[in-house]
């Protein structure tokens, strides 16, 4: 194994921010895996592990350690209980996954569609988009336990998943790497569309909602374009992490202070104004455990934050308000800037936004 040295982070990220690693190296084999984390422990290095890039923040400083990038590949399909199983490597492109699945009409993962990054990220943050989670598909989980080099394997229930959360992004973060992830997805079903954006989407292209895999891909993708969620090297916009935040999940308690919080700023805004003009309500969605999902764009917004606010050298995105974009800026001001708005909206709304992306600490 010949790490590499001084390699440029910023080249191996969607927001295109961070340092130099110290060394580098790309893995494709389980055993190389292993061999880079012995060679980093001899060292005594600290260890980063990347994949596709889209979700992680380098600082300017670098990374004074050992970058792995896991570059696993391999894809199997294999059909059994009426159910054809996908079983992928975790360095394989996450929407080649799903292009594959459509095209053997696997029903599933295509609202999925267009989410950059690799499949062993998707456990990880219970990747989810337009009524689908990854959790509503995976079977098995298979990782290697950094700390005994051993290869173990969690089922759906082990992964603990949760919304844009599992063990391995919570109580384990940092202890697994995922090595091969495997899907169940139904074959020649019909699918699905519960998501109005989405609903609304297909009458506007095809005058219909109940549609085909491969009009479903491209009603997501048109969606996500508009919003410049699709990595594109044309448009400045897509250069960032995807969203930046994840949406607040309250309990019914929280939820109704929020509540009292937000009228009495309506009644300060109809006193300050003289009339009774109205004040929006909160949007929210009710969750299956019965707690309250609170969009965090339209947080973001009414404290004062808009679609293309300039902070430096980065921003929000034109296109979508929870995207952070680089704007040849530098990831300090990122980090200073996701700071300023999450005190901004603790200190109106009482609430604490939480990170999507990971950021590197050494």
């Amino acid at each position: 194994m010949k790490p590499k040295k001084n390699i440029k982070l910023a080249d191996l990220t969607t927001i295109k921010l961070g340092g130099i690693a110290e060394e580098f190296v790309a893995v494709e084999t389980v055993d190389e895996l292993k061999k880079a984390l012995q060679y980093a422990g001899k060292k005594n290095m600290p260890v980063w592990i990347l994949s596709g890039g889209s979700n992680t923040v380098f600082k300017d400083e670098g990374f004074g350690g050992l970058v792995i990038k896991v570059d696993l590949k391999g894809v199997k399909f294999k059909a059994g209980d009426g159910y054809t199983f996908v079983t992928a490597a975790s360095g394989e492109i996450w929407d080649d996954i799903v292009k594959k699945a459509i095209a053997k009409n696997l029903v599933g993962i295509e609202a999925l569609s267009g989410i950059p990054g690799s499949v062993g990220a998707t456990p990880v943050q219970n990747v989810g988009a337009y009524g689908q989670e990854v959790s509503d598909t995976i079977t098995c989980v298979r990782a290697l336990d950094r700390k005994t080099l051993s290869e173990v394997s969690f089922t759906n229930a082990e992964c603990e998943f949760g919304y844009r959360a599992s063990r391995f992004k919570g109580r384990d973060s940092g202890r697994y790497i995922i090595t091969e992830v495997t899907y169940r997805l139904f074959k020649d079903a019909i699918p699905g569309v519960n998501y109005l954006q989405l609903k609304a989407k297909l009458e506007e292209l095809y005058d219909i909602t109940d549609s085909s895999l491969k009009h479903i891909r491209k009603a997501v993708l048109a969606l996500r374009k508009a919003k410049s969620m699709v990595i594109d090297p044309r448009d400045a916009n897509s250069r960032s992490c995807g969203s930046f935040f994840t949406n607040p999940v309250l309990s019914q308690k929280e939820f109704a202070k929020l509540l009292v919080r937000w009228q009495g700023h309506a009644r300060a805004v109809r006193g300050k104004i003289g009339g009774r003009k109205s004040v929006e309500e909160i949007p929210f969605f009710e969750t299956g455990d019965h707690r309250i999902k609170i969009p965090a764009a339209w947080l973001i917004e009414h404290a004062g934050f808009q679609k293309g606010h300039r902070h430096g050298g980065v921003g929000i995105s034109e296109n979508h308000t929870l995207a952070l974009v680089n704007r040849s800026g530098t990831t300090g001001e990122l980090l200073e800037f996701a700071d300023t708005i999450r005190a901004t909206v603790r200190q109106k709304f009482g609430i604490s936004l939480a990170l999507e992306p990971m950021v590197a600490e050494y």
